[in-house]
């Protein structure tokens, strides 16, 4: 029998209970979903329907074809500054059409194996990843603490209190969503007047209806919205990838990257064609569903489904939950999420200074432009900087002369590429060497143009001396990129 593919739930083993832990876990995820899609709806300038919708069809669609099971894909802040400048200049039309296109992007993106770049973000980028998205989702509910009733605090503490303290009695329910339950009956009782989700916009009351969006079907209209379609797709599968490592690594499973590229592509296009503001993976809902317990797609699908319950069916009972419940669900998973052993001082004083000060970039980067693919970038790139650096230092020269005098072996060892090869030239004595030189490359190895290019330098500077040079000890693939470039490259001397 083939062996399970590792990223597919094995629902053999969906028992009552764990059935039941995936049903309350994707109804938590759906509460805090709701007024969570309606403020990114709000950024990106479209009705609070559209990223409510999206959030529904991004959840049910990538429970069918994403790759990472419990994952939550919904609308995020992320999508919404991309396509707001869009919305505001031309209109939803044209956003759902970007929406589209960028899910055509994600699909080709995907088959083409732009997942295999995740092996290039570094440990110290990704605990920056983690880091800064815990302290954003943190600062997303800094806005809910501020001129707001006193007893919004207390609430919140309350709040707290119950979820750290409820799992101590039982498991059987998730915390969060007795929270939201208490929390809402006490203000419910109280006729305590304090923020509540329907302050943040009017709930859907029907199910969204497919169509074309309404853009003239010309070359000039994809011109406009390419550059929009192509930095959504970009966005989109790189917080989708990451947070599906992130899962991979609490849940210690494996999930199908590429998979959930192509999925991501594929929940977008159907969320465009409903007339959604589209969306990708969500690193804070992710974490409520697989800090409850959930591990299979039914948690994910069922959020969806139960986002659309809860706005059309339940819609007056959601619009009366205090927001005090859901910041305290947030700040909770906030807490949960940050890497506390990374800056710990024994992890700070172990861990080499290039290491933190990667991770120390990610975290500003990310909290300075509110962009999780932005900090990712920069932090990569400043964590190849660092490696360029200190390989570079890693290439040494050793002169060994003959007794008697007529021939000096130069041993080169360490990895030879543009950031070591540079001093190259300036570790031999061409003026005084005798006219026989061996560069000995035994335990070096050439690895680009650049080496190549330093070592006829070197046999230049020799040969308008009269000297001779001869390079011996070139492993295979060194020795054929240097039989290729040698004497080829102008310049070179």
């Amino acid at each position: 029998m083939a062996a399970r593919r590792p990223h597919m739930p094995d629902l053999r083993h969906l028992t009552p209970r764990v059935l039941r832990t995936e049903l309350l876990s994707g109804l938590v995820v759906a509460l805090a979903l709701i007024p969570e899609a309606i403020s990114f709806s709000i950024i990106a300038g479209v009705d609070p329907s559209i990223g409510l919708f999206a959030s529904f069809t991004m959840a049910v669609v990538i429970s069918i074809v994403g790759g990472r099971s419990a994952m939550i894909s919904a609308a995020t802040g992320a999508i919404a500054l991309v396509v707001a400048p869009l919305a505001r200049e031309h209109g939803l039309g044209h956003l759902v059409a970007a929406v589209i296109v960028g899910g055509i992007f994600q699909v080709v993106l995907g088959a083409l194996g732009v997942a295999k770049l995740m092996r290039f973000v570094p440990r110290s980028v990704m605990v920056g990843f983690v880091n800064a998205l815990a302290i954003l989702i943190f600062m997303a509910q800094v806005p809910e603490l501020t001129g707001v009733p006193w007893v919004v605090y207390p609430l919140v503490i309350g709040g707290l209190a119950l979820m750290v303290f409820f799992p101590r009695i039982t498991r059987a329910v998730p915390a969060p969503l007795v929270s939201i339950a208490i929390l809402t009956a006490i203000t419910l009782g109280a006729g305590l007047a304090v923020p509540t989700v329907g302050d943040k916009g009017v709930l859907p009351s029907s199910l969204p209806i497919p169509g074309l969006p309404d853009v003239p079907f010309t070359l000039d209209t994809l011109t406009l919205i390419a550059p929009y379609a192509f930095a959504f797709a970009l966005v989109g599968l790189m917080e989708s990838l990451m947070t599906a490592k992130l899962v991979d690594d609490i849940t210690d499973t494996h999930s199908g990257k590429t998979r959930e590229s192509i999925g991501q592509g594929i929940a977008n296009i159907v969320t465009g064609f409903f007339g959604g503001m589209g969306g990708c993976a969500m690193i804070g809902q992710t974490m409520i569903n697989v800090k409850n317990g959930a591990r299979t797609r039914i948690s994910t699908f069922a959020a969806g489904v139960f986002l659309m319950i809860l706005c059309i069916v339940f819609g007056p009972w959601v619009s009366q939950i205090p927001m005090a419940a859901l910041v305290a669900v947030m700040v909770l998973v906030s807490f949960g999420t940050f890497d506390w052993h990374s800056i710990a001082p024994a992890t700070l004083k172990r861990m080499p200074y290039g290491e933190t000060g990667v991770m120390v970039i990610t975290v500003a980067v990310v909290v300075a432009t509110h962009n999780l693919a932005i900090g990712v970038v920069v932090g990569s790139l400043a964590a190849m900087v660092i490696f360029a650096r200190r390989v570079a230092h890693l290439a040494n020269v050793t002169a060994c002369l003959d007794p008697d005098g007529k021939q000096v072996v130069y041993a080169v060892t360490g990895e030879l590429f543009f950031a070591s090869s540079n001093d190259l030239v300036y570790q031999f004595s061409y003026a005084t060497d005798p006219d026989d030189v061996v560069i000995d490359l035994t335990d070096a190895h050439i690895w680009d143009a650049s080496s190549v290019a330093a070592l006829d330098a070197v046999q230049t500077k020799y040969a308008t001396r009269g000297k001779k040079v001869t390079i011996i000890g070139l492993n295979q693939p060194s020795a054929k990129l240097h039989d290729t470039l040698a004497g080829q490259l102008a310049g070179s001397h």
